[in-house]
């Protein structure tokens, strides 16, 4: 018996989730919602998803020529468990629907911690949501600094971490928003990104700051983490070469930019040339005593969607070893 999968916005990060659902072989796609009929609705009828949508917009859909199987509320009462990647405003007024249908369903890292009361990382807090109604995966960001720093402090302790994120300014597809030409600091200090780490790791003593600069392709963070202990550079590299869904590369081998981390992905031949896993510079991580330094880079389309998938595992039951069900995952999605 399939989970029956259902993904509330068909943007950005629903596609992909609707993507990654598909490869796997204990779950499967009961519907997509979009609220207008853009080339991304078509899209998804192309794809064979059964497509649904708000009740007061079937005549706009129909207008356009484009078939719908129902309305979101069909959706949701066709739906054992609802990925929910819809604008934040709208979040307090899905859940009372999934709430009211007795369904479960994940929210993204957009939505704040309280939303659901339990935030999800794979590697970090797996059986945190294990049997539970609502959770929600932490930000692309968010799951960028768990992916390394979870398994640093497990090997060695971290006693503080100093981050600063470099953030693209906007979606590939997005050409809305901005900067155009300038860095824009994020002056509101410490930035959320540190709590929302605390959500799944509340020991953590990690400050984060931010800036966001004109490209579209991936997030950059530098990070400066005192430890309990000393290792070498070399024993923390093997750490990092262990942790699930983080890539070393090398700026020897040509990989100096994001440019050449997401022409890499698509060399890979991953769908939408995604990068799921975090990039860390080898060269670029240095132990000095006890403090440590690297690099990472964050595809921040991509790098939620294996969380989403594992996140469905544990909430429906499916699987009970964080680590079988970040291989099976893995496996199915090509990481």
């Amino acid at each position: 018996m399939k989970v029956k999968v259902a993904i509330n916005g068909y943007g950005t990060i629903g596609k992909r989730v609707a993507t990654a659902v598909n490869q796997q072989d204990d779950m499967e796609i009961v519907g997509v919602s979009k609220t207008r009929p853009t080339y991304e609705a078509r899209d998804a009828v192309r794809q064979g998803y059964p497509l649904y949508v708000p009740e007061g917009a079937v005549q706009a859909f129909a207008d356009a020529g484009i078939q719908v199987a129902g309305t979101v509320d069909d959706m949701i009462a066709a739906a054992d468990i609802i990925v929910d990647c819809t604008p934040g405003n709208l979040s307090e007024e899905y859940k009372a629907k999934y709430a009211a249908a007795g369904k479960k369903a994940i929210w993204q890292g957009g939505e704040d911690h309280s939303l659901t009361g339990i935030s999800f990382n794979a590697a970090a807090n797996y059986k945190e949501s294990w049997g539970a109604q609502f959770s929600r995966v932490v930000s692309c960001n968010t799951t960028g600094l768990l992916r390394t720093l979870f398994g640093i402090d497990r090997e060695f302790g971290v006693r503080n971490a100093y981050v600063t994120i470099i953030r693209r300014s906007a979606d590939p597809n997005d050409s809305k928003t901005g900067p155009i030409n300038a860095i824009e600091p994020s002056v509101k200090l410490p930035t959320h990104h540190g709590p929302d780490v605390q959500s799944i790791m509340p020991w953590l003593s990690i400050s984060t700051m931010a800036v966001k600069v004109p490209t579209t392709l991936m997030h950059v963070h530098t990070v400066v983490a005192e430890l309990k202990e000393a290792p070498t550079t070399e024993q923390v590299k093997e750490v990092l070469r262990r942790s699930p869904r983080v890539r070393l590369v090398s700026s020897r081998d040509g990989i100096k930019s994001t440019a050449q981390a997401m022409d890499l992905a698509r060399e890979l031949g991953r769908t939408r040339g995604d990068m799921f896993e975090i990039v860390v510079w080898e060269d670029g991580i240095k132990m000095v005593g006890n403090t440590l330094y690297y690099y990472q880079a964050v595809n921040q389309e991509s790098d939620v969607i294996p969380e989403n998938i594992d996140c469905i595992r544990s909430m429906c039951k499916l699987e009970e070893d964080p680590a079988a069900s970040i291989a099976k995952t893995d496996r199915a999605m090509g990481i």
